[in-house]
Order: C-alpha cells, then sequence, then structure tokens
C-alpha cells in the first residue's frame, strides 16, 4: 500500500486505536473528541496568532487530521465518501467577496 494514500492513512489511525484501545476505553466517544478537535483547533489559532513557525502549524494540523480521520473509524462512515461527496457540492457554489475575503457557503435569501 502507498505510504502516501489515503488508505494508508485511514489504516495508520485504526491500528493507533486498535493499539490503546480506543473503542474499549472512550476513545471513540464523539463528545471526548469534539472537545479534542477544540482543543488542536485553539493550538492551530495560537500558532496564528502568536505567529509560530510553519512546523508547529503543520504538527498541530496534522494532529486535527488525525483526529478527523479517527471520528470517521468511531462514527464508522466513509470519510473518504464524504470529502468527495461535499467537494462536489462545493465545486458548484458561487463564491463571494465578504469584507474582502472570499467565502464559498450555501448562501441562502434572506426571507424576513
Amino acid at each position: 500500500m502507498n505510504s502516501d494514500s489515503f488508505d494508508s492513512m485511514m489504516a495508520t489511525v485504526q491500528a493507533f486505536h486498535d493499539k490503546h484501545g480506543f473503542n474499549e476505553a472512550g476513545g471513540e466517544d464523539m463528545i471526548y473528541r469534539v472537545a479534542l478537535m477544540a482543543e488542536e483547533l485553539g493550538e492551530i489559532s495560537a500558532c496564528v496568532s502568536k505567529g509560530k513557525g510553519v512546523e508547529e502549524l503543520a504538527e498541530e494540523c496534522a494532529d486535527l487530521l488525525i483526529l478527523l480521520m479517527g471520528n470517521a473509524i468511531a462514527a464508522d462512515f466513509d470519510l473518504k465518501q464524504a470529502f468527495w461527496e461535499k467537494m462536489g457540492r462545493l465545486s458548484k457554489r458561487a463564491g463571494r467577496m465578504i469584507d474582502g475575503r472570499i467565502r464559498v457557503s450555501d448562501f441562502r435569501q434572506d426571507n424576513g
């Protein structure tokens, strides 16, 4: 298996979960995992707002990616399929400039 492939990455995260018994020891509890993701996002924010180096930013982003991949394992869904389905929807959206920055969101008309 190509070590750079998504499937290889997912298998490595699965092995990490298995090694530490996440399924049996609360490591796959989604509320707990959301808290861990919030913590990692805070660390990413600190990297950016405090001007830390790209190496530290990359490490924190990798932590968040590993948690996201683990969420797919814990919740039993195909993250690769979810990615491609979402990218398909996103690619059809128009972008808008909002406060000088591009946004690509599901813009809805305000009816009231």
